[in-house]
Order: C-alpha cells, then structure tokens, then sequence
C-alpha cells in the first residue's frame, strides 16, 4: 500500500535566494477581460509559473516548455501587453539583446467590476479542474496529500480565510528554489449547495 504521510519538513541544505530575484509587487489586481484572457491560457499560465523561480529569456522558456520559440514569444507578448510581465534585465550575446522576463506580481487576482463585460474563460481556467489533473498521477502513487472541509460561515469569516490564504501562497511562492521534483499547491474557499443544520434557539 502507498505511503502518503507526508516528507519530513527538513532545512534545504544549499538553500537559494529568495525567488525570483527581481523587485516584483505582492499582488496584482486583473480588472480589464483582456487581463484575465491572458491568462487563462496554459502555456501562459506554466510561463507565470516558471517566473516564480526567476527572471528567464523567452529561448529559455521554450527549453522549459517543450514548446518553439516563435510560440513562446506569442505568449510571453500577450502577458506583457496585459501588464503581467516585463524586461526585469538584459544581456548581450554575440551581438544580440536578450531580454529577461520577470513577473510584475506574485500573486494575479481577478477583480473586474459588477457590470464590466465579463471575460469568455476556458474550462481549464478553474484552478481546481488544472489540479485535479496534474494530481492525479500522485494520488495513485499514494503522494498526494490534501484535505478538503465545509463549514458554515459568514462572509467576513470568508474574506478573513482568503487574506491568510494568500498569505501562506505568497509563502510558499518565496521558498528557495531547489532539488528535483516540482510540487503543486492548491488551496481555495467557495461557496457549496451542501446540507446544513437548522439554528437553534440557544
């Protein structure tokens, strides 16, 4: 049967610079459907992920994603034009200028205002759907380990829980870059048609 406790919190012994190495914002409010667009795109959103790590060229992009760099340039286009990556710095080799790309935020959010057009967003934009794929294969192996809980709250609760959920992502954005496996994180609240018990009196 799989072992699924989870690994030993152990120092990392070689331990990096706190990613990504650039000045980047804590969070990004996307408030325009183009902002969103841009990243509801897989590619798009496994280039932002990279960018966590550090400041990256689009040929080195490309090498990361399997994916040619005509196409990777397309994309990396489209994130800048939507405010979400810049030339953090640049280096000249044989003549030629490579641009570093970095992110502007570590963590993007969507924000578009009651009554604004509402953006037309693939079914893999749900987090939860692109989590539930990529875990799956762990979750055979008996390496996947997460909880799932439901609770009646107030809405201020809700607001409180996402403030310190996004914290613990931000955390877990800076941890030092190292060793051989990429890990997901997921984490969330939403709202559910489940069973609740009547109030009571007391």
């Amino acid at each position: 049967m799989p072992d699924n406790t989870p690994p030993d919190a152990t120092p990392d012994a070689t331990p990096d610079a706190t990613p990504p190495g650039y000045e980047l914002a804590d969070r990004f409010a996307l408030t325009t459907p183009a902002q969103v667009r841009a990243i509801s795109n897989p590619v798009r959103t496994a280039v932002l992920g990279l960018l966590h790590e550090r400041a990256a060229t689009v040929t080195e992009l490309a090498t990361a994603l399997g994916r040619p760099k005509s196409t990777i340039a397309h994309h990396v286009k489209t994130l800048a034009d939507a405010g979400l990556v810049r030339v953090v710095r640049t280096r000249r080799v044989r003549a030629v200028e490579e641009r570093f790309y970095g992110r502007t935020a570590r963590i993007f959010y969507v924000a578009v205002e009651r009554g604004a057009e509402e953006p037309d967003l693939p079914g893999d934009f749900n987090d939860f759907e692109v989590a539930a794929q990529e875990s799956a294969a762990a979750f055979r192996d008996g390496t996947l380990w997460g909880f799932i809980r439901h609770a009646r709250l107030p809405q201020e609760r809700v607001g409180e829980f996402w403030e310190r959920m996004a914290a613990l992502v931000q955390e877990f954005d800076e941890l030092p870059r190292s060793g051989d496996t990429v890990y997901g994180f997921a984490v969330g609240i939403y709202p559910t048609d489940g069973p609740r018990l009547p109030d009571t009196d007391d």
